[in-house]
């Protein structure tokens, strides 16, 4: 049993209390995952005090280690340390609901406007998803690939992707990631140790994940048998949500190719939602409910949106819930830190071959698109501008590049 270090600090409050604390964190939170974790810090470490900074490090760790939006794991992580799991839930509502509700809007604007194909502005988002993605692998490629060993994990995880598209090649560039990464990045295990706040039992544990591996196999088999599109939809995003690691960005190929190809979701709708996704507050893994609300097939608009936000973060609830008991044991295992350290190589890969294929193929078709590509990434990644003024720019940009 995980051993509780609240002394010192503030009791434990309400769901209410917490709701509202994750609320104005919803609101104002701009920046991604990092910038949300400093958020977090700031407001629940250093000004609320409700666990301490070690302890608060560890859930980072924890949150890393499991698949899945980390920012939003460390969110319910803290919610159930206030107010048990309906903190948990309130804490996820709080800051998933504002950016949820805004992409929503945003689809049914795209959808009352009704063919928006050739409209400026919708290339002009298609274009910054270019350097929003780019700056992502770029970002990620520092802190995750630093030596020529994860590097070429790395590139090996994009040619894979390439020459097997769909959910299969991803599944497979990971499954190579970590089996790479147990036979090449074996390193010392952490020393360094910081009691979780938190008390989950080991049976508690178990059945959570038995829950999560559960669906995870049934979902595909049960979606196999059933021309229900309800099925479908919650297999597609719980299986998104369940194989994300390294961050909001990596769920990008992974549901294109769950909602694309069968023609749910046009490409262009799915880019232009992704260009959106950018300019709200929140997580990112919100980008869920837009394509749930935009998609043709029913069940779609707001009812779409609530099964396929509830099923993409799903997994976050069972995993997080369900490693706490374990993880003490787990952080000082060199084998299971090396295989996290190969698929988190894998990942980059992904994203790369994200990056060439959709959003590269669909955004760049000229000269001009690519050098509005290059303005935004030199507004994103050298003057730290912030991706909603960028978002917003380049939409007035292609819309006055169309006009010419």
């Amino acid at each position: 049993m995980v051993h509780i270090a609240t002394r010192r600090f503030a009791p434990a409050g309400s769901w209410l209390e917490v709701f509202a604390a994750f609320l104005r964190l919803g609101l104002t939170s701009f920046g991604g995952p990092v910038a949300h974790l400093g958020y977090f810090r700031a407001e629940f470490v250093v000004r609320r005090r409700w666990l301490e900074d070690r302890s608060y490090a560890d859930l980072v760790a924890l949150c890393q280690f499991l698949p899945g939006p980390a920012s939003s794991q460390v969110g319910l992580a803290i919610g159930l340390l206030r107010a048990g799991y309906a903190g948990a839930f309130a804490a996820w509502t709080g800051f998933t609901l504002p950016s949820a509700v805004a992409l929503v809007v945003f689809a049914y604007a795209v959808s009352a406007i009704g063919d928006v194909s050739g409209a400026g502005w919708l290339h002009g988002l298609k274009v910054v998803a270019v350097a929003v993605v780019a700056q992502a692998v770029l970002g990620m490629m520092q802190s995750l690939v630093p030596d020529r060993e994860r590097a070429s994990v790395a590139v090996l995880a994009t040619l894979i992707v390439l020459a097997v598209p769909g959910a299969w090649g991803q599944i497979g560039a990971i499954v190579m990631g970590s089996l790479a990464g147990i036979a090449l990045l074996r390193a010392p295990a952490p020393s360094d140790h910081a009691a979780l706040p938190l008390k989950v039992s080991r049976a508690t544990g178990l059945s959570m994940l038995g829950v999560f591996f559960a669906l995870l196999i049934g979902l595909p088999l049960l979606a196999s048998v059933t021309s229900s599109q309800t099925i479908k939809l919650l297999d597609a995003f719980y299986r998104a949500g369940s194989l994300v690691f390294g961050g909001g960005h990596v769920v990008l190929p992974l549901l294109q190719a769950s909602v694309v190809p069968p023609g749910w979701v046009t490409n262009d709708a799915f880019l232009a939602g992704y260009g959106a996704a950018q300019a709200v507050p929140g997580p990112l893994f919100t980008f869920a409910a837009y394509l749930g609300a935009v998609m043709g097939p029913q069940p779609n608009g707001w009812i779409g949106a609530v099964i396929c936000l509830v099923a993409v973060f799903a997994p976050s609830f069972l995993l997080v819930i369900g490693a706490l008991p374990f993880w003490e044991e787990l952080r000082h295992r060199p084998a299971a830190q090396a295989a996290l350290r190969g698929v988190n190589a894998a990942v980059v890969g992904l994203l790369l071959a994200a990056l060439y294929n959709p959003v590269w193929t669909t955004g760049i078709t000229n000269a001009r698109d690519f050098g509005l590509a290059c303005a935004a990434f030199l507004l994103l990644f050298m003057w730290k501008a912030p991706p909603w003024l960028v978002v917003i720019l380049s939409a007035v940009a292609g819309a006055a590049i169309a006009s010419i």
